[in-house]
């Protein structure tokens, strides 16, 4: 089974869609299998992290936006590419330091997330975007 969930962005930050991830596998009546989430673009990425503290995304965005600042910024005055403006080319890069797919184990019909793991859209970008993410369920 597959299915794409279309995500709505307003600017850098998670967004969360665990919850959708969740009525996929539940759809898919799987018992036993893998779970595949996969974004369709080069300039977001995807995170399993804690759902539970707010304080975590918070950290991560500033954490980010510190490790790699827009383009603009003195020091990422050698960057070339820049074609869609300050933010492009460091949302490339953030993307190349995460994930653009995982897999989750289901069993019992349920992904095997802890206690406090949500699955996350990471933005990059500062415009809203509409971001595609793949979803593929294996199993029996």
């Amino acid at each position: 089974m597959i299915d794409t969930l279309t995500v709505s962005t307003t600017g850098p930050g998670l967004y969360e869609f665990t919850r959708q991830a969740r009525r996929f596998v539940s759809e898919a009546g799987v018992s036993e299998g893998l779970l595949t989430v996969f974004v369709r673009h080069t300039s977001c990425s995807l995170l399993i992290q804690e759902n539970a503290d707010p304080d975590v995304q918070r950290d991560l965005n500033e954490f980010f936006r510190r490790l790699v600042p827009p383009s603009d910024d003195p020091s990422m005055r050698w960057i070339v590419h820049d074609m869609e403006g300050p933010d492009d080319m460091p949302a490339h890069i953030k993307a190349a330091l995460t994930q653009t797919s995982f897999g989750i184990p289901v069993s019992d019909g349920a992904m095997m997330l802890g206690t406090w793991q949500g699955l996350y859209l990471f933005e990059h970008r500062d415009r809203p975007h509409e971001r595609q993410i793949v979803l593929h369920m294996a199993g029996a």
